[in-house]
Order: structure tokens, then sequence, then C-alpha cells
């Protein structure tokens, strides 16, 4: 299908793109990032923005650096950008969640930011976003704010950006030598999304036992999610196989849909096991970066 008419603007700079939206009535203007997820809805008329805001020459979004004892990934880093950046060698479930996401076209072309700000509930990205407690930087008319990932998604496909502001980086606490963290999937064929997926991070104390964990889920239900029930269960044990796989056992603040694709059975199902392989996964990691 075709879109419907709008007009459409190149902003220089962040700023320019900040004033662009903030001359703009509200809910009429759309930001372009990759268009991985935009431009279909769009073709389909699910969206009709009557302004679209490229924002995709601003290099200045784009990028992964390391400073203050944190991680920084700039909103416009592509997915095959994060596959294959040396920075991140020591982060392997960047690499890990990119090489399953989509196809090399949407690898190439989507965007880290454009993922989390569409907020699929399907989308690979945000399972790690949560699982990593992420942060969120936000520019607007009004200046700069961050919103912490256990607060920015609010609900199917909506998040806590505000009218007018734009995502530009994401943050991530670097690791004490003592974490890991990965990501594990069903994968839909013929869309590539998540029937279901699971980021973990462990950290372990120097007796070896779980000092904390983290769990992010995406592909369950309306909106991705923290595991809580699974952290909590963790807690201050030593990790055995069969202690990760009975944590796993019951995530009752899952909420699963029915769909054409799979019923609720079948995604609690997925998400007990993929929850498993990623934890096991990431206390493999976490033991093997102790020196």
């Amino acid at each position: 299908m075709i879109p419907a008419a709008f007009e459409y603007a190149v902003p220089r700079s962040l700023e320019d793109a900040v004033a662009v939206l903030a001359d703009c009535e509200a809910g009429t203007a759309a930001i372009l990032a990759g268009g991985m997820s935009l431009l279909p809805t769009m073709k389909l008329r699910l969206a009709a923005p009557a302004l679209l805001v490229d924002i995709g020459r601003l290099r200045e979004l784009a990028g992964i650096s390391r400073a203050s004892g944190r991680l920084r990934i700039g909103a416009l880093t592509t997915h095959a950008e994060l596959l294959a950046a040396p920075e991140l060698a020591e982060w392997r479930v960047f690499a890990e969640t990119a090489g399953v996401l989509g196809d090399p076209q949407v690898r190439n072309r989507g965007t880290f930011g454009g993922s989390l700000a569409q907020a699929h509930p399907a989308a690979d990205w945000p399972a790690v976003f949560l699982a990593l407690r992420g942060v969120a930087c936000l520019r607007g008319s009004r200046g700069e704010r961050s919103v912490r990932s256990e607060d920015f998604f609010t609900g199917v496909l909506t998040t806590a950006i505000a009218e007018g502001e734009i995502l530009t980086h994401v943050t991530f606490p670097a690791g004490d030598g003592r974490s890991g963290a990965a990501y594990s999937k069903m994968r839909q064929q013929a869309s590539g999304m998540a029937l279901a997926g699971v980021a973990a991070r462990i950290t372990l104390d120097t007796a070896g036992r779980i000092e904390e964990s983290t769990v992010g889920v995406t592909g369950i239900g309306g909106a991705p999610f923290r595991a809580r029930s699974i952290e909590q269960r963790l807690s201050g044990l030593l990790p055995t196989p069969s202690i990760l796989e009975e944590s796993c056992a019951d995530v009752p603040e899952a909420d699963p849909t029915n769909d054409l694709h799979a019923d609720a059975d079948y995604r609690r199902q997925l998400l007990r096991v993929h929850a498993t392989r990623a934890l096991t996964r990431a206390l493999e990691r976490a033991r093997s970066a102790i020196p």
C-alpha cells in the first residue's frame, strides 16, 4: 500500500530536531531513524503522521563508548554495528542478541534506539535493556532527562518518551568482573520476532553465590517486563542447574498472549525454557569472568 501524504523534515542537528518537534501540534509528527518499524505501519496506514522528522543523518546520536564506569550506546547505532563492535567484546549479550534479530537488511538499517522507542511487544532489545538495567536519555524542548529501564515501557507500543522528546542514547552500568549476561529466544519464523525472549544477567559474590540477578522478558505479553519473581528466588543462592531450572518454573507476573502464532500455555512453557537457558549461559560467563 501507499502511505498517506506527509511533510518531510531533515534537521541538521539534534537541537534543530527538537525545535522542529516543538513547533508541531501534539500527535502530528513522527521520528524516522532506521524506519524498519515506522515505514511498514505507514504503508498499511496504521500510522499517518502529518510530518516525518528524519534524524537518521545525525551521527552525533550514534556510536559506542565507555566513560565513568558506564557503557554508552547512541540511539542511532545499528544492530549490525552492535553485532561487530570491538568495544562490546566483553558484553557478549549484545552480539548474541543482534545476531538473532531480523535479517541482514533489518540489522543494517534498524537502530538500537528505534527498537526501544517502538516498544514492540516481541522486539529483542527491550529484554536486554531491562536485564542490564539501562537508562534511557531523552532530549526535548525542556532539556534532558533520564528514565530507568524498569520505568520505560508503559504499555503496548508505549513508552515514557513524552511528546516532542527524542531518545538520544542509553547507558548501562559496567560489569565488576563477576558478572555475565545472555539472551535466548524462540524465533517466529516468518517475522524473526520473539515468541519468547529472555535476557538475564547474573553477578556472583566472592563465595560464588548469586549476589544479584536481573531478568528481562519480551514476546510473552503486551509489553516487555522484568521477571522479578525469578530474581527474588535466586538471590543469595549457590547456583546449580537444578536451582536455575526450578527458579523459572513459575513466573506469576507474566500475562501471556493468545494469538495465531502461539497460545498462552505454549508461551508460558517457552518462558520457562528460555529463562533457564539465558540464566545458564549468564552464569557460565559470570564464572569465566572471575580472575
